[in-house]
């Protein structure tokens, strides 16, 4: 049977696996940086054409990419990081060059995909998975099929408005659940708090402030470290009641670096859950959990498309 290849693109790096046909452990996996001497489509090319087997086909080829994109024509609509990608025909490109089967999706996305069939979401029907990092994205799962709506763009649940006239997010936009849950919305909290005078261990620390120095101080009994995460934490519980009215999923899984606070965070977004959601129906047979994959997601994501 032939192998086929996943491939998680970043703004910083490529990485890309060579998998056989069972399982979701790679044959060969590879990561090179995304910027280097030659544009990146190139460098694209390379890390695949290194990966191809020698002792048989590939199937197909899978691609995961940050940004706006349309799965179904392959057109990246707006890729951040990556100069020269916004419009470009991807699949089209990476078709004709390897003469294999192409296909591609939003790395939020897949990453829910690839969490609903090899990771905590296995044997659910419904689901939400939401990564809190630097930014905050999101997939869904419907009936055991991928929401990418009709451009490709559903699920941007980052970009949904929680605060009218709250702080302004990376989008350009005011009140976004990213602008106030995400690692950058948590520590851009706190620079705003420090900046209007309030005490604080991180007026102390040599590292820039971050959703990880925020949580290290918060550990430590930070009461305003605390509070930012508090504050993150209900708002992005509140998100998830309002995504449970409107899917009615029995499983939301969130990832993403902010995830690894812990409890300092997942506390305060069980408690706005509990308190926002309309009917404790919708809690019934129902798992607030974090991700099972790690930073293998976008990969194993990737490797999901590839199969279905």
């Amino acid at each position: 049977m032939m192998d086929d290849i996943a491939v998680d693109i970043g703004g910083t790096q490529l990485r890309a696996g060579l998998y056989p046909a069972e399982g979701i452990e790679p044959r060969v996996l590879r990561t090179i940086p995304t910027q280097g001497g030659e544009p990146a489509i190139e460098r694209l090319y390379s890390l695949i054409a290194s990966i191809w087997p020698d002792d048989s086909g590939v199937r197909r080829i899978a691609l995961g990419a940050p940004g706006a994109l349309n799965p179904v024509t392959g057109i990246t609509y707006q890729i951040p990081n990556i100069p020269n990608w916004n419009g470009l025909h991807l699949k089209e490109l990476v078709e004709n060059r390897f003469n294999v089967e192409v296909r591609l999706g939003n790395d939020a996305n897949l990453a829910a995909l690839g969490e609903w069939k090899y990771g905590a979401g296995v044997g659910h029907h419904n689901l939400i998975y939401l990564t809190v990092s630097t930014g905050l994205g999101g997939g869904i799962i419907v009936d055991d099929r991928l929401l990418v709506g009709a451009n490709g763009l559903a699920a941007e649940v980052g970009h949904i408005t929680v605060l009218p006239d709250g702080p302004m997010c990376g989008c350009g936009f005011r009140g976004h659940l990213e602008a106030i849950s995400s690692g950058t919305g948590i520590a851009n909290y706190v620079k705003r708090e420090l900046a209007a005078g309030r005490s604080s261990l991180l007026t102390q620390d040599e590292e820039p402030v971050s959703a990880r120095t925020i949580a290290r101080a918060a550990g430590l009994g930070d009461e305003l470290s605390i509070e930012a995460f508090n504050i993150g934490g209900t708002f992005l519980g509140r998100a998830i009641a309002d995504l449970a009215h409107l899917f009615n999923p029995t499983i939301v899984i969130l990832g993403g670096s902010v995830t690894k606070a812990g409890d300092l965070l997942m506390d305060p977004v069980k408690k706005a859950l509990k308190e926002t959601v309309i009917s404790p129906m919708y809690l019934e047979d129902f798992t607030l959990t974090t991700a099972a994959l790690g930073d293998r997601v976008g990969l194993v994501g990737a490797l999901a498309l590839a199969r279905s």
